[in-house]
């Protein structure tokens, strides 16, 4: 069952060692049939701001009762409406808030989406949008969340070569 409420506040918030805070985030993607033959095409979800900020992948505090996976996973149900699969981590990020005059760190997953749901949590509050991956580089404020799409289409488009298979997936740039 999914739940209908973002989760509030901050008791439950995990800090690094220096006190910054820890935030936990994904880019969700999926392949759609498209061009001739057995092209694919990747497109991400991208999220709009609720300050209106330009577009962002989805992202929020990593809590004391969740694994990681778990957190990445329910920002992505809360902020974006979407549920998949939390594949291996693209890495690890320091950056400074644009809110508060202090440090985070990022960590940033792939979620391959397996469903989309029609009424989530903040929907009211953002909307969502499928965009080509140059969309994604064009729009995306964050330089960190920029960086964290370079390695997921290096890390697709290196494993899509190695597949041995007939059918050809293309990580379109444009």
């Amino acid at each position: 069952m999914v739940s209908s409420v973002s989760r509030q506040g901050r008791q439950l918030q995990r800090y690094t060692k220096s006190g910054g805070r820890l935030v936990v985030g994904c880019i969700p993607y999926k392949f759609r049939p498209g061009g001739e033959g057995h092209d694919k095409s990747m497109e991400v979800l991208v999220i709009s701001s609720p300050k209106g900020n330009g577009l962002l992948f989805p992202k929020g505090g990593w809590e004391t009762d969740e694994t990681i996976k778990e957190a990445a996973s329910r920002e992505a149900l809360e902020e974006a409406g979407v549920q998949g699969n939390v594949e291996r981590k693209l890495g690890r990020w320091r950056y400074k808030s644009r809110t508060y005059d202090s440090y985070y760190e990022g960590i940033m997953f792939p979620l391959n989406v397996t469903e989309e749901l029609g009424d989530w949590p903040e929907m009211h509050v953002r909307q969502r949008k499928w965009v080509t991956v140059a969309e994604a580089r064009e729009g995306c404020q964050h330089p960190w969340m920029k960086e964290a799409l370079e390695r997921l289409v290096k890390r697709l488009s290196s494993s899509c070569r190695r597949r041995s298979s007939s059918t050809t997936t293309t990580i379109a740039a444009s």
